[in-house]
């Protein structure tokens, strides 16, 4: 992707021609008319979005094809504001998908896509805002919280820096004055509406096990063949035998669980497992208790 200090985009133009590169990769045609259902804008505006990204934003990547009656990516073409990964397309299809269900019509065509969706847990907007606004501005927040070992709420007060979503549910990082550390509150599970205090000394620099990074290093499971493991190693895009992620220390059991992998017990079989963590040894100090 290219340097973006270089490019004065408003955000809105950002993100139609995103959809722009996205689109015209994955499904070879782009038309005004996409612009236009997706966005609500004009057939000028999409018109003029999609040549000043032929002029400014990737020159020599789209070309207009008479009998599509569109534009379709060159044999040249090289991703200047995506990365050109199938799983960008993938999840812009999953948001139509899911938009799909509210609104009656959507310029993209979901016809042929399912999309699993993990359970709703809510959060009332009374609950986010203070929760954000004490995020950005670093202050102590008065909250009522239930757990599973501690079901009737409890008031306490918590020092908010970061949400984060886990792949099945979102919780925000914290520091919590009563148990003297950062720590780890899911959303729905705050009741009434959080009170905005005053401003506090324990923000995101001083979360050192937040600010620490981690890498997780994924090889195929060593019991499968090895033409097995060579079918794993392409699923997951690894390199030389192993895939690297890298993330934040105590993401790091969140990151495990979307791949799959109980660093407790592995599977009984090597079909069933598929792949391991290499340095799992490493990574033990930020495994849940």
């Amino acid at each position: 992707m290219p340097d973006r200090k270089k490019w004065p985009i408003r955000w809105d133009l950002l993100v139609r021609y995103r959809f722009i590169e996205t689109l015209v990769l994955w499904e070879g045609r782009l038309t005004t008319r996409h612009l236009c259902d997706t966005f609500g804008i004009g057939r000028q505006q999409a018109s003029k979005d999609i040549n000043n990204y032929i002029r400014d934003i990737g020159p020599g990547n789209l070309e207009y094809d008479k009998y599509l009656k569109g534009y379709k990516p060159t044999p040249g073409f090289q991703p200047r504001v995506t990365r050109g990964l199938a799983d960008e397309y993938l999840h812009l299809m999953a948001r139509n998908n899911e938009l799909s269900n509210v609104f009656e019509s959507l310029a993209l065509n979901v016809a042929n896509v399912e999309v699993l969706s993990v359970p709703v847990r809510d959060v009332s907007p009374a609950v986010l805002r203070p929760i954000m606004q004490a995020a950005r501005q670093q202050r102590r927040l008065e909250v009522d919280y239930v757990s599973i070992n501690n079901p009737d709420r409890q008031g306490r007060i918590i020092v908010p820096h970061t949400l984060v979503y886990t792949g099945l549910r979102w919780h925000v990082r914290a520091w919590c004055e009563k148990n003297r550390e950062y720590r780890d509150f899911v959303l729905s599970r705050f009741r009434d509406e959080p009170e905005i205090m005053e401003p506090s000394e324990h923000g995101l620099d001083g979360d050192s096990e937040w600010n620490t990074p981690a890498t997780i290093r994924v090889v195929p499971d060593p019991r499968l063949r090895p033409d097995q493991q060579q079918v794993v190693a392409v699923d997951y895009g690894m390199e030389n035998g192993a895939l690297e992620i890298t993330t934040r220390g105590k993401l790091v059991p969140y990151a495990l669980k979307l791949l799959h992998i109980d660093p407790v017990e592995s599977r009984a079989g090597a079909e069933a497992q598929q792949i391991i963590v290499e340095n799992l040894d490493e990574l033990r100090r930020w495994l849940f208790a």
